[in-house]
């Protein structure tokens, strides 16, 4: 069963206190930060290669075999623990609701999630990018399926307008966020693999747009001159508001629990707060 409401706000927001606690130790929460941006670079990477020969083969089956093994991206985050901009963005402004941190300890972990979630994106792609596997070419000397569906994937974002990669990350992190409350409203470790895992499957299939994603998507073609710096800012200037909006969206279970934290914790009814990753409420917290 999963546990209750005001429990599960409870525990958000004290795991929102020792995210904004944590970040203090900046060189710590910059790593936890790095490891996140590389654990979704290692999805995409994933997807590229199971779904590139489908969708080069124009198989419809190309966008549900990407759905199907990109799971391990969040799945990682959680489990391992890392510190994922679009999950704290929901854990943060719980914390804040509940009155568990203050608006700027909420900015100054989004701020540094975010710049390490890219430095470890960007330098996982820059890691993929000399292995030379995903944009190794075929015999006939034409781009690989892995390579060419980045290329693809890029190009679509490109064509995107700004309101559209907006409402795509709104509807994006409503998804993301969504796995990581639910990882969270369970002590079961089979149950969080699996609400993370079909969460992850209906935002890669609908073509909905996340930030962090899109860093390791851009950096790889980056780096082998098939996009430019540029293209990745004008996607984050319009995916990260997106994403907050929609990770935003789910503080409405700060309603629905019909009281602050503090007020839970003063019954009795709050379990110790754990881990500092993104849902996982099992363990202690990561960064101290």
């Amino acid at each position: 069963m999963p546990i209750p409401i005001p429990e599960a706000i409870a525990e958000s927001a004290e795991l929102a206190r020792a995210k904004a606690v944590g970040v203090v130790r900046l060189p710590r929460f910059l790593v936890a930060a790095m490891l996140a941006g590389a654990y979704i670079g290692i999805g995409i990477v994933v997807l590229a290669a199971c779904a590139g020969p489908f969708l080069a083969a124009s198989s419809p089956a190309a966008k549900l075999v990407s759905g199907a093994v990109f799971g391990v991206a969040l799945t990682l985050c959680v489990m391992a623990g890392a510190e994922l901009f679009t999950g704290n963005v929901m854990i943060m402004l719980q914390g804040l609701i509940a009155g568990s941190v203050n608006a700027v300890e909420l900015f100054l972990v989004w701020a540094v999630t975010l710049a390490g979630n890219l430095g470890g994106a960007l330098l996982f792609a820059w890691m993929v990018d000399k292995g030379g596997t995903l944009y190794a070419k075929t015999a006939t000397g034409a781009a690989g399926p892995a390579g060419a569906l980045i290329d693809s994937a890029v190009k679509a974002k490109n064509a995107a307008t700004g309101p559209q990669l907006f409402w795509r990350a709104v509807l994006c992190n409503m998804l993301v966020c969504l796995a990581v409350w639910m990882a969270a409203r369970t002590r079961n470790d089979a149950a969080k693999t699996i609400v993370i895992w079909w969460c992850l499957l209906a935002f890669i299939v609908a073509g909905f747009e996340h930030s962090i994603a899109n860093m390791t998507v851009f950096g790889l073609a980056i780096f082998v001159h098939h996009a430019t710096f540029g293209d990745l800012l004008r996607n984050l200037a319009w995916t990260v508001p997106g994403n907050v909006v929609g990770g935003g969206l789910l503080v409405v279970y700060n309603v629905i629990a019909g009281r602050p934290a503090a007020a839970a914790a003063e019954t009795g009814e709050m379990v110790e707060p754990v881990s500092v990753t993104n849902g996982q409420m099992a363990g202690t917290a990561a960064v101290r």
